[in-house]
């Protein structure tokens, strides 16, 4: 999927569900369960912790691609090395995320032809962002500050996409967007780690589609 499609798929669907810590032989059937609920772009993040790790995380992103193909938009996460930016696109990944910024990755995720969206928390940090290239500034931990901060920040610079990432789950997910997010990333409160080692991907399913009507109840202008 070429970078401008991912852009307007990240601004379409506006939810980004996070895989962290799940192992590859699981991620077939964990993509499968948010596609059915509708949720169909995928970060799959890096273990800082433990290089040997990497290559679950590139497994990972293979088997989501090779099981449902342009269904789904896969990106790394928790990138923050050239290394590792080369090694996600050589996985197949079409969007890099970040937990802070670095203008050096964002460079480097541009020219390969991928989407960056580096971490930022201050508006100084989201300007330059903005500035070095990010498509999407990520603003992390979005739960520091909740949704005031998020429409705080957004008072000045509107112009600036922002994704809320850090403590967003089914309940507070209009409150994101309501105060300017264009979107969101989910993670273990969707990628419930304890009902994937279960085999209860249904639970997963249900949930990503609860997620999916709030997001789109807000866009139809339905008050909640």
């Amino acid at each position: 999927m070429d970078r401008r499609k991912v852009i307007e798929q990240i601004e379409e669907k506006s939810c980004i569900a996070i895989v962290r810590g799940i192992e590859a032989k699981h991620c077939a059937a964990l993509a499968q369960a948010l596609y059915d609920g509708g949720i169909s772009l995928i970060e799959v993040t890096f273990d800082q912790k433990d290089r040997d790790g990497w290559q679950q995380t590139l497994e990972g992103i293979r088997v989501i691609r090779d099981h449902l193909g342009d269904k789904v938009c896969v990106g790394a996460g928790t990138v923050m090395t050239k290394e590792q930016v080369t090694l996600a696109k050589g996985a197949g990944a079409s969007f890099l995320i970040s937990p802070h910024l670095d203008t050096e990755l964002i460079r480097l995720t541009n020219e390969q032809g991928m989407v960056a969206i580096p971490g930022a928390l201050t508006p100084t940090e989201v300007v330059q962002a903005w500035k070095a290239g990010a498509a999407f500034v990520k603003t992390f931990p979005a739960d520091v500050g909740g949704p005031s901060f998020i429409r705080a920040v957004k008072a000045p610079l509107g112009h600036i996409p922002l994704l809320a990432v850090g403590g967003v789950n089914e309940k507070n997910v209009r409150s994101f967007l309501e105060a300017g997010a264009c979107g969101v990333g989910i993670g273990g409160s969707l990628v419930n780690r304890q009902w994937i080692l279960q085999n209860e991907f249904e639970k997963i399913r249900d949930l990503a589609e609860q997620i999916v009507i709030e997001i789109r109840a807000y866009k139809a202008g339905v008050i909640g």
